[in-house]
């Protein structure tokens, strides 16, 4: 397969800050091997960090021949506003509500994704079950290798995927704050069991579950380009799986619980603050038709908890509280990489957990072949006009890589459509489910800013800014093939077809979502790349214009001063200058409205279905974590209330698409810092 042009940008597009770490796999030389090649921060070298395998001689050429062809970082082209190379707007792809509420368009595992993204199907009839009746099952713990030791102090826990350990946040009455019924449908939990006295005792993790088997799993990670070591779940507690009628399985586990051996020098708790985002985002992704782990419910401790919001050495105390999060499964990238980062014989632990990931959520591969086999490390490779020809059929570890990184493309080109900014795409953070998982500091798009971050902690660089998450995708994707290749999994040919199939995948999306953001039939490379100039000019907001959009009308007769008035709510104060380009851009759009032939009010109804008119931006979060901290969790409801039906007008509701007032762009509302 040749180098899709993809790669070559990503490599070349990336801010200086990620450029210094590369986007070659950061893999120390094994010791049988003289290789020169290393990318850690020469300041932040550690001993336990993963080897490099040759998929790094192959991608640091296609880097290096890619840097004299391809323009540079968005960073250094925003004056002149390039954005379409920097996010790769000709070649992207998404699609409609209904493809959307699919979870992962036409991959090949279309239907098991369905049930895994979408937050499965159960349906109204199947039996409502308490607490106590809920069909726990540990296969995790059973089929993986688990740590000796049960609980104790923070430490290195070697040749083990997790270790039992008990919650152990300090709890004082706790309280329910809120839950959702959607999420309370899917693990057949009759809804009445909300009402006990006692719930807020099992969800704060006070009082354990019948039959429920807590853990914390053990990974690894690079953040912010380096890697970090073991990292694990640090204060994320797993109860275990729960089958529901239809046979689909989903992890419960308590975010906030306490503190485990991958505690590092945290405390292992959290505070309502951050707790009300992540339950509220988890919701709001998921009915926004995008990829994510879900929320089931959140409690307050009852306890107080210090933080230092800024890392500025002005610590106070905090209301405690619990997140329970479900997800079929929370194996991340680390989950894989911690084990190639150790000893040679953990190789083994990359394969059993790679086959337990197969056999319980792509079972689609589980029946092709794999013969274990020594992959050349000497070949020469590099980019190729010819066609490279793979055959994933024969790996069934080379189907499985390509499957999710295609997901993980789809979810990313998603974020993209609705504007949504992760904060922290550190490899921990990446699900191997192609999930959108670990809401820390997350932020949606008010005004629309390439650049944008809501990290305080990403400033410096914004390596994980809007426009650099495809590419970031990509890199983090380099990283699990390295991994799996290292363990003698895939080659390099079948990690390079896998990491070309993230490229082709994400343009797919991106490119037919943003095409039915703007109403057309076909994709317009030069009039999107023309609007995202204006919007980012113009500073308009992104939810707010789409929407707007939609009342645009295909009419040719319109005069100048009227062509632009359905915009004139999210164009706000535009100069006589500006006013003409948009009066261009507007003749050009409807031009192209007018030839589909399509009648506006059916354009329109298709349009508000992938144009959302509620996101949770920021200022309503912080709304809600005000009042929920004076004890009112009356707010907190209503926005997962309007949240779960985002395409909708909802009349009554209108205050929550509001552009954010003054007072939300005070650092804390805006912006956040990873402590939570």
């Amino acid at each position: 397969m040749a180098c899709p042009s993809f790669l070559l940008r990503a490599a070349a597009s990336l801010p200086p800050s990620l450029a210094k770490t590369s986007l070659l796999p950061s893999r120390a030389p094994r010791s049988d091997r003289k290789l020169s090649f290393a990318t850690f921060h020469p300041s932040r070298r550690c001993e336990n960090r993963p080897k490099r395998s040759p998929i790094a001689s192959k991608l640091q050429i296609l880097v290096r021949t890619s840097s004299s062809s391809v323009p540079g970082s968005m960073a250094e082209d925003l004056k002149a506003l390039k954005l379409a190379d920097a996010t790769g707007l000709e070649e992207n792809g998404s699609s409609s509500k209904e493809s959307a509420a699919a979870g992962v368009g036409q991959s090949r595992s279309d239907v098991v994704q369905k049930s895994e993204v979408n937050g499965g199907s159960s349906s109204s009839s199947s039996k409502k079950r308490t607490l106590e009746e809920l069909r726990w099952d540990h296969s995790f713990v059973n089929e993986l290798p688990g740590d000796p030791r049960t609980g104790g102090p923070v430490r290195q826990v070697l040749h083990s995927c997790y270790t039992k350990v008990t919650p152990s946040a300090a709890v004082d009455d706790p309280q329910l704050v809120a839950w959702s019924e959607p999420v309370s449908q899917i693990l057949d939990l009759d809804p009445k069991e909300f009402e006990r006295p006692d719930f807020a005792q099992f969800f704060s993790g006070a009082t354990l579950l019948k039959d429920s088997l807590p853990y914390a799993q053990c990974y690894g990670g690079h953040q912010f380009g380096v890697w970090a070591g073991q990292l694990g779940d640090g204060r994320a507690i797993t109860l275990g799986e729960v089958l529901n009628e239809k046979g689909e399985r989903w992890e419960l586990q308590l975010k906030g619980a306490g503190k485990t051996p991958y505690s590092r020098s945290a405390d292992g708790l959290a505070v309502l603050r951050s707790s009300v985002r992540e339950f509220l985002c988890s919701e709001a992704m998921h009915h926004l038709g995008i990829p994510t782990t879900r929320a089931l419910c959140l409690v307050t401790t009852g306890a107080s908890v210090e933080r230092d919001m800024f890392y500025d050495g002005h610590p106070k105390l905090e209301p405690g509280a619990v997140v329970c999060r479900v997800s079929p499964s929370f194996l991340r990238f680390g989950s894989y990489q911690i084990h190639a980062a150790r000893a040679e014989e953990d190789l083994q632990i990359v394969r059993q957990v790679a086959d337990y990931t197969i056999r319980h959520h792509y079972p689609q591969f589980v029946d092709l072949p794999f013969e274990r086999q020594v992959f050349d490390e000497s070949t020469e490779a590099g980019p190729s006009d010819t066609p490279l020809e793979v055959d994933i059929t024969k790996n069934k570890y080379a189907s499985w890589f390509t499957e999710v990184a295609e997901r993980t493309a789809i979810m990313i080109a998603k974020w993209q459509g609705v504007g949504f900014t992760h904060g922290v795409m550190n490899t921990d953070n990446m699900s191997i489910l192609g999930l959108t998982i670990d809401y820390g500091p997350f932020g949606f798009l008010d005004a629309f800013d390439p650049k944008f971050t809501p990290n305080t902690t990403d400033l410096p660089g914004r390596r994980y800014c809007f426009a650099n998450q495809p590419d970031i995708g990509l890199w983090n994707s380099m990283q699990l093939a390295n991994t799996l290749h290292s363990a003698g999994l895939i080659s390099t040919d079948e990690a390079q077809y896998g990491l070309g199939r993230y490229a082709d995948k994400f343009m797919e999306e991106y490119r037919q979502h943003m095409s039915h953001k703007m109403g057309l039939k076909e994709y317009n490379k030069e009039l999107l790349t023309k609007l995202l100039n204006n919007l980012a000019v113009d500073k308009v907001d992104y939810t707010n214009f789409f929407r707007a959009l939609g009342n645009v009308s295909s009419a040719s007769d319109i005069a100048d001063d009227n062509i632009w008035l359905p915009l004139k709510p999210a164009l706000l104060d535009l100069s006589k200058e500006r006013k003409k380009v948009w009066v261009e851009w507007l003749r050009e759009y409807t031009r192209q409205l007018a030839g589909q032939g399509i009648p506006d009010e059916e354009r329109k109804v298709a349009m508000n279905k992938v144009n959302p008119k509620y996101i949770l931006r920021n200022y309503l979060c912080q709304t809600a974590i005000d009042q929920a901290e004076q004890g009112d969790y009356s707010e907190t409801y209503r926005l997962l209330k309007v949240m779960q039906r985002p395409y909708d007008d909802q009349p009554g509701m209108e205050i929550y698409a509001r552009l954010p007032p003054a007072w939300a762009y005070r650092p804390g509302v805006c912006m956040l810092s990873c402590s939570s």
